[in-house]
């Protein structure tokens, strides 16, 4: 046997490993080409389990020996195999029963193995089975067979470790795909729009105003703000709401895979495409199409995509066959599309399409105390994920959210209290399992600056030899100037800028009192 032989046979079962092939037909394709090569009547592929042999592939044998068990104590052949760490041939006289005796898959009178060898195989250095070779003819076995083997074993090796492998991430996919499933469900029902602002209600009252509709919806904002979690919203309140929800971030594909994401392909419309694929239009048919950053498409695709709009009808990238679909479409940008449309980035028609329904969600800096709000659901995400008794805010540190502009919205704020409470937690606690966010965790850049200076009626005491504001001070004046600035917009309707600040009537009022307000401000508007 030629060296040029063997790597003939062995160089597609090199290949096969990398590819995704059922464990049946790796194994199959492993005897197949080694009866090619080593003159054997049958060979057979066997798993060891406790005390049991288990027949995993078979190539000449009866079909019944895959439902065979074989006992490992009652067979001295598979003993004497198990037991070396070396391929093994049986003399064709061996008075040893063979265990295939009869089960060889041929005709004649004589179904008695005359000549057998065979190997053990060992996955991760523990013994995992057995390649076994049988012949019916004495004397079919020579002594460089036994390379053979042996090369074909270490390859046998291999194909067991990649299914394995391949099986266990399966099962890990499995299992991932379960908590995932388990965590968008939490999130679900974590994930509920939280605010009670005027700016917060409006967005509330628009939106359940059109989720029983099935009119293209628009949602536009700036970044951080929230508008994947408003599109998930309007699915749930949908009569959609039992079909799937697919999400597509344009801006985060290469022009070149867009179409094929949205539209889907077949086999051999572009390089790589080795099959036929379904698009995110067929895989959210009846449910709901969020189209995210809308305004990153590339021009040719609008065109398609405005088609798929008017007709409901698609084609698959590489294909002339119309499929039709059933699909709610919602989109969501951080850019100005009808500037986009003036300066020619975007299709005129495309946007009068999708925009419907425009839906804008209001930034973080407009909706008051709501910012406590949100920092309170995200407090006590982190308090469980470090598992500390509590969590919380200082009074500085709530006056410092308060008085932050936040250019990067609810998305700056989540991933702020988590950057702070894992700088706090480091510090020696006060109290066992307490964890207080005060603003040298936050450090919100400029923030105490606002604060200190919210109040121009209050004096510069650095210049006048006074020692500087308190605290306290310091959250009352930014306290005075809000409420002033939101009487100011409301025409000075006490009722009106309790419900702008989310704060009772009547506690504003006392609020007022206290800080020594209310008159004063009234003499002003006189």
């Amino acid at each position: 046997m030629t060296n040029n032989l063997l790597l003939t046979a062995l160089l597609p079962l090199v290949s096969d490993l990398s590819r995704d092939l059922p464990d049946h037909e790796r194994y199959r394709r492993l005897l197949q080409a080694m009866r090619t090569l080593l003159p054997c009547d049958a060979a057979a592929l066997l798993r060891l389990d406790g005390e049991w042999l288990i027949p995993l592939a078979i190539d000449g044998l009866s079909t019944d020996t895959l439902g065979r068990r074989f006992k490992v104590s009652e067979h001295p052949r598979f003993q004497i195999l198990l037991g070396s760490a070396h391929p093994t041939r049986f003399a064709s006289d061996s008075s040893l029963p063979d265990p295939y005796d009869g089960l060889v898959d041929a005709t004649g009178a004589d179904l008695h193995v005359h000549d057998c060898m065979g190997c053990p195989l060992r996955v991760e250095d523990r013994a995992w089975g057995l390649l076994t070779l049988d012949a019916l003819t004495p004397g079919q076995f020579q002594s460089q067979h036994l390379e053979a083997l042996a090369a074909f074993a270490s390859l046998a090796a291999a194909t067991v470790t990649v299914a394995g492998r391949i099986e266990r991430l399966a099962l890990r996919v499995q299992d991932e795909q379960r908590r995932a499933d388990l965590y968008r469900q939490a999130q679900d029902r974590n994930q509920e729009l939280i605010g009670q602002s005027p700016a917060h209600q409006r967005l509330m009252d628009e939106l359940h105003l059109v989720a029983g509709s099935d009119l293209t919806v628009l949602i536009t904002g700036e970044t951080g703000v929230g508008k994947e979690l408003v599109a998930q919203a309007l699915h749930r309140a949908s009569h959609r709401a039992d079909k799937p929800m697919v999400s597509l971030n344009c801006a985060a594909l290469p022009d070149s895979l867009v179409e094929s994401e949205l539209f889907g392909h077949v086999r051999g419309a572009f390089t790589g495409a080795h099959g036929e694929r379904r698009g995110k239009f067929e895989l959210a048919d009846g449910g709901t199409l969020l189209l995210d950053e809308v305004g990153e498409l590339p021009l040719a695709v609008q065109a398609k995509l405005l088609r798929v709009l008017q007709s409901g009808q698609l084609q698959r990238l590489g294909s002339d066959r119309e499929h039709r679909v059933d699909v709610r479409l919602i989109a969501a940008t951080n850019r100005d599309l009808a500037a986009c449309v003036r300066s020619g980035q975007f299709r005129a028609d495309l946007y009068h399409r999708l925009s419907v329904y425009p839906l804008p969600v209001p930034p973080l800096r407009e909706r008051g105390q709501d910012v406590l709000l949100l920092a309170g659901r995200f407090l006590e995400q982190n308090r469980s994920r470090l598992g500390v008794h509590n969590l919380r805010l200082s009074k500085a540190g709530e006056a410092a959210l308060l008085a932050y502009c936040w250019p990067g919205n609810v998305r700056e704020l989540e991933h702020l209290i988590s950057r702070s409470a894992l700088k706090a937690l480091g510090r020696d606690l006060p109290q066992p399992g307490i964890v207080e966010l005060g603003v040298e965790d936050l450090r919100l850049e400029g923030a105490s600056e606002r604060i200190a200076s919210a109040d121009d009626a209050v004096p510069d005491r650095s210049t006048t030899g006074v020692s500087p504001p308190s605290l306290r001070e310091a959250m009352d004046a930014h306290q005075r100037q809000l409420i002033e600035q939101c009487l100011e917009r409301n025409a000075g309707n006490w009722a009106a800028t309790a419900r702008e600040l989310a704060l009772d009537r009547a506690n504003l009022g006392r609020l007022a009192r206290r800080l020594g307000m209310r008159s004063a401000f009234i003499e002003k508007q006189r």
